[in-house]
């Protein structure tokens, strides 16, 4: 080793460090002896490199500056890309998070429903006494429907501005004057709406006093009860589906044992939320008013009615039947009927009082008492002495058909409707054959003999096979419903239905407008 080289290693170190390496390295140092020479060597030695590498950064400060703004940026970069790094895999953890809870849950529906799906355990006990089946969640209840469960989502989906409806309006004239507003849901919705018909509403028992819309069951065995009583007793119940707000149809679901969560969602599938159409850059568009209601033609609206309306069916024939009143109710129409007098006044008092409570409205102008000397009628029977037609309503019937036969249907209506005059025609016979067998028979003959001239066509057909398929949880059509993103701060969100064929028959329009013309 050369001189140069000698003082190149003391410098790296210290003169003592490096005599204390050569010793060792020749044999000369004793491990045995204490060690504290040694560590106070190589102590003094890591003061001076320190005090050597300041003393460098002193004499050149501004180098000194830049390798510490160099090291910052350095540093820096590092934190940036674990940053980076740990912000990915976050993100990817919650888009997964978020991709298996919407293929598990249904997720958001809409601001004022966000607490009404956290409860998600049904009452077994309820559901066995009610005899419907468990249904686990909303996923579960998809699957039964026949359907995903993004098409339940959208479906379900309350928008505070959107471009499409599930409802198709039309007014219906009444026979005693003014207009119906009838509510029809779109094939998507009332082949869900069917679902819930069959599977559950219909299993559920409902009052014996309670006529309209039920299986074996008819205006003819409303009727029947208050033939030949000395008073008849007639009441109207104001607004009666929109009086059912969503959530008196949710608390109905409830009570039936389904979880919050799923009476939340049997109720958005069975209410229209009411919508205001505003014009907005050309374009017609639906502003929801925070409003729900039961809408009147819906397949599922009049068998809810009678279930919500349990409690007042009993409390009626309750009060009735202690005052010497029979009762019977078909959908909004409740009938009182006795064989004296003397109770009248305490028997409307009453049913003022109970339809209130029961948060219905009585309506002030169809109150009608029918006593001795008077037409006895009850939802459009009349029950003086036995089940009969209303002798000008058939002679009405009878110089209409005369008139048809000699004339044809042009110009010809019957109780102020004149579109699809034969399906009213047909309607309004099987009604005269359902009161009086023996008077229906004629005429049923004389209406089939003028089918073969004006053919009604599909008698709908159509739309039970629709109704059964859809109870079964079976498709009915092919169709695609693409996913709505949904974001909790929702603007405009466009429908995205793409449907290779969603038309029913045109008698589907018919029944809507056969079931409310009783």
């Amino acid at each position: 080793m050369t001189r140069q080289e000698l003082y190149d290693e003391i410098k790296k170190t210290s003169k003592d460090s490096y005599i204390l390496s050569e010793m060792k390295r020749l044999g000369f140092w004793d491990s045995t002896k204490p060690k504290v020479a040694q560590e106070l060597i190589e102590k003094k030695t890591a003061l001076q490199q320190e005090l050597n590498g300041l003393s460098r950064k002193i004499r050149n400060p501004e180098s000194v500056i830049k390798e510490i703004h160099k090291q910052r940026m350095a540093d820096a970069l590092v934190r940036r890309e674990e940053t980076k790094a740990k912000r990915e895999k976050k993100e990817q953890e919650r888009l997964a998070k978020r991709k298996e809870k919407k293929e598990q849950e249904i997720g958001f529906i809409g601001h004022s429903f966000i607490t009404d799906l956290q409860e998600q355990e049904s009452n077994q006990e309820l559901l066995n006494a009610n005899n419907l089946f468990l249904i686990k969640d909303a996923k579960d209840l998809a699957t039964k429907m026949g359907i995903t469960l993004k098409e339940l989502r959208f479906l379900t989906y309350t928008q505070k501005l959107s471009n499409r409806t599930n409802y198709i309006h039309f007014q219906m004239a009444k026979k005693s004057g003014g207009f119906r507003e009838i509510s029809a849901p779109k094939p998507q919705l009332k082949r869900l709406q069917y679902w819930i018909l069959e599977n559950i509403l219909n299993k559920v028992a409902i009052s014996n006093e309670a006529h309209g819309f039920v299986a074996k069951r008819s205006i003819v065995s409303n009727a029947q009860p208050h033939i030949g009583k000395a008073v008849v007793i007639n009441c109207d119940l104001e607004n009666f589906f929109p009086t059912l707000s969503y959530a008196r149809v949710k608390g109905l679901f409830k009570s039936l044992g389904y979880s919050a969560e799923l009476a939340t969602i049997f109720a958005m599938l069975t209410t229209e939320a009411e919508q205001k159409e505003v014009v907005l850059d050309g374009e017609k568009l639906f502003l929801y008013t925070g409003k729900r209601y039961l809408p009147q033609g819906s397949p599922a609206s009049p068998m809810i009615t009678n279930l919500v309306c349990r409690k007042l069916d009993k409390r009626m024939l309750g009060i009735a039947t202690s005052l010497g009143f029979t009762y019977t109710r078909y959908a909004d129409d409740m009938t009182f009927s006795s064989e004296s007098y003397e109770k009248i006044n305490k028997m409307m008092y009453w049913v003022k009082g109970i339809v209130k409570e029961e948060g219905f409205i009585l309506h002030p102008n169809k109150t009608k008492i029918m006593k001795k000397g008077s037409r006895h009628e009850v939802t459009g029977v009349v029950v003086n002495e036995k089940l009969s037609i209303n002798s000008k309503e058939l002679k009405k019937f009878r110089a209409l058909l005369h008139q048809i036969e000699q004339s044809g249907l042009e110009g010809k209506s019957w109780q102020g409707k004149s579109e699809n005059l034969m399906a009213s025609v047909w309607g309004y016979a099987n009604f005269i054959k359902m009161v009086d067998a023996q008077k229906g028979a004629k005429y049923m003959a004389q209406v089939k003999a003028l089918l073969e001239k004006y053919p009604l066509g599909n008698l709908g057909s159509s739309t039970n096979e629709f109704r059964s398929k859809s109870a079964k949880g079976e498709q009915p059509w092919e169709s695609k419903i693409e996913e709505v993103q949904v974001e909790e701060s929702p603007s405009v969100i466009v429908e995205a239905v793409k449907e290779e064929k969603t038309e029913e028959s045109p008698s589907y329009v018919n029944n809507i407008l056969n079931m409310f013309r009783k």
